[in-house]
């Protein structure tokens, strides 16, 4: 354990961090929100976007339930954490800082002084009422954000050992200072002073690359952490910034497997002479049965990419070892509570499918929710299996866009990289629709179950989960298109689960209660909120209950994006993408219960439960047809192990 940051230089960071909230919020500056209501990039001004959030008067959530606008004007916030203080709670968001790829995303060129750098990481801290208290781990010097006293970019994890007490750890990385791309084994966790400010680094040399250090949660004297893949689909290529032609490269993170793997000897051609294997450097083919050792590129053993990883607290840096792995990016972990009488206790884990890019580009792949249990390392089919299914199915063949290496890619199965898995393969929970990207999560409390509509009451124990929707690469998924929006997860009393809608963009002139089906209803659900132009919901990312029974929403802000799925979202300067961060346009939502009388929660009030099928079924309390839906089953409810086919 190192403690690098002396209390006057932190005293000094809080100051100026302060400061540049107090800018940020809308004080004055180079980067206000506009009267015009657009927010601005001011490296890209092209790129401006609408941004008036009021007070969420276009976003739907069930009867008995209200959202509000707790905190706005952030910059890229994404993820929350609570502290109990006696006579309330503080409130803790981690800023990301420069977070995806693009020219317009450049803390060492924004014009202004440090500490207005939007792109620069830290964590706020508000009181109950939204309030600005202070702002921890921000640099002071443009050349010193590097350096190990501060926070790095990007900053993603936060929470308290202890749920809301204890000592405060946060995730990060150096991912922002090569294009969102580097440099290599960069991401740590740190402990930081929830009054001072003071960064103490507590583990070192995790992975960096499209997914870093991410989300963190705590079990039993251990830290857990989501560490997410190093590429799209395990495969190094130029959306990761792999160089183009020459010889080998070796400067570019590559996938770090948690056990040995045996490779297939398919090769993936990036249109340069450069032809890559998996969980290999760019450019570096594999032959048929050539094993790649666990850990292999890790800076120690138990250090790998697309997994779970934890340490023991008290001596954190030297036991740090994978629980679960086989995700492409794992993001969203939470431990269910020891009584729910379905997971009963176990980690619930949201997965981001892959994307249509890189030197292996996939199309149409789900994101998955998962459950591991236990201590025993497990295996979830990564990255030859996206969901139940073998990569080279149909469905996952390429149909060509803007980010894809190689247009020869087009129309070709997604071959497998390696011989055989490395174990049995742990199949999904349940499958999410591509490209609506499931993050964060939490589990309902006592306190806030019984709202909802008629007949489909919010029961303790259900899960709500982030969905921050896609970035473009493909086209749009369905319509509406799921994403932006926070997503409801209900254990049935029937040994079944089923995902609906819970909080969405819809115009309030399109909701309506409708006395025909004694719910309300949207009639036509809306996209996100800058490209509709409406008091809505942009990219949530994190969702967590506060010491208020309230559930608070992360919104990380507008993005402008690729736009293969909504053109309204595009990019506007052809050098400028591919993706646009848009500071100052980050909101807190806090969603409450208004209403003390309870509503039947249908299934999921009360039973035993236990494995079953899942389902999938539509929110049509909040939608306008005439009954629930229910898809075929996507699963089991008490997930099952699949060998390889």
């Amino acid at each position: 354990m190192r403690t690098t940051m002396p209390a006057f230089a932190t005293a000094t960071a809080m100051l100026l961090a302060m400061t540049a909230y107090a800018f940020a919020a809308g004080s004055g500056g180079t980067d206000t929100v506009n009267a015009d209501k657009t927010a601005t990039n001011e490296l890209c001004p092209q790129e401006d976007v609408f941004f008036d959030p009021g007070n969420g008067e276009d976003i739907l959530v069930p009867s008995g339930y209200k959202v509000e606008a707790f905190a706005t004007g952030l910059n890229f916030p994404t993820n929350i954490a609570f502290r109990n203080t006696g006579n309330g709670f503080e409130v803790f968001i981690t800023e990301a800082g420069h977070s995806l790829t693009s020219k317009c995303n450049n803390e060492d060129n924004y014009p202004g002084t440090v500490d207005n750098n939007p792109f620069l990481a830290d964590i706020v801290v508000l009181n109950q009422t939204g309030k600005v208290n202070r702002v921890l781990g921000k640099t002071t010097d443009i050349a010193k954000k590097a350096e190990p006293q501060f926070l790095h970019s990007p900053s993603i994890g936060v929470a308290f050992e202890n749920g809301f007490s204890g000592r405060l750890l946060a995730s990060d990385s150096r991912q922002g200072v090569l294009g969102a791309q580097g440099p290599k084994n960069s991401s740590r966790i740190v402990e930081v002073d929830p009054d001072q400010g003071t960064v103490t680094e507590l583990i070192t040399g995790l992975p960096t690359g499209d997914h870093p250090t991410e989300q963190i949660t705590f079990k039993d004297g251990f830290i857990y952490w989501s560490q997410g893949s190093a590429t799209n689909s395990a495969v190094v290529g130029h959306d990761n910034n792999a160089a183009m032609g020459g010889g080998v490269d070796t400067k570019t993170q590559h996938d770090v497997p948690c056990q040995d793997v045996t490779l297939s000897g398919n090769n993936f051609d990036s249109g340069d002479g450069h032809l890559t294997a998996g969980f290999s450097n760019h450019g570096q083919s594999g032959k048929e049965g050539q094993i790649v050792k666990a850990f292999d590129g890790a800076t120690q053993p138990g250090m790998c990419t697309g997994a779970i990883l934890r340490a023991s607290l008290s001596d954190p840096q030297n036991t740090v070892e994978p629980v679960s792995w086989g995700y492409r990016n794992p993001f969203g972990l939470r431990f269910a509570p020891a009584d729910h009488p379905l997971l009963q206790g176990g980690l619930l884990i949201t997965e981001n499918g892959e994307d249509e890019r890189g030197a292996r580009p996939v199309a149409n792949a789900p994101d998955r929710l998962h459950i591991h249990r236990g201590n025993q390392l497990d295996y979830h089919g990564w990255p030859d299996r996206f969901g139940f299914l073998e990569s080279s199915q149909t469905v996952f063949t390429p149909i060509g866009g803007p980010s894809d290496d190689n247009p020869d890619a087009i129309g070709k199965p997604v071959l497998p990289l390696l011989l055989a898995p490395p174990q049995t393969v742990t199949a999904p929970l349940a499958l999410e629709p591509a490209d609506d990207a499931v993050v964060g999560l939490d589990f309902v409390p006592a306190e806030f179950a019984g709202g909802g509509n008629p007949g489909n009451g919010v029961s303790q124990g259900d899960a709500l989960i982030a969905r921050e929707g896609d970035f473009g690469f493909s086209r749009g998924n369905g319509t509406p298109e799921p994403g932006h929006d926070v997503e409801r997860v209900q254990f049935l009393s029937s040994n079944q689960i089923s995902q609906e809608r819970f909080m969405f963009n819809c115009r309030a002139s399109d909701q309506e209660d409708s006395k025909a089906l004694g719910t309300k209803i949207c009639r036509n659900p809306a996209d996100q909120a800058f490209g509709e132009k409406i008091h809505g919901i942009n990219r949530p990312v994190d969702g967590k209950f506060g010491p208020d029974g309230a559930f608070y929403v992360v919104d990380f802000g507008a993005v402008r994006d690729v736009g293969q799925s909504d053109p309204e979202t595009k990019f506007r300067v052809a050098d400028e993408g591919p993706l646009v961060q848009i500071p100052h346009t980050g909101v807190i939502w806090r969603v409450s219960k208004v209403s003390s009388t309870a509503v039947a929660g249908g299934q999921g009030a009360g039973g035993t439960l236990g494995g079953g099928v899942v389902t999938n079924t539509t929110n049509t309390s909040q939608t306008a047809e005439g009954a629930k839906q229910t898809s075929a089953a996507v699963g089991s409810a008490t997930p099952t192990t699949q060998g390889s086919q």
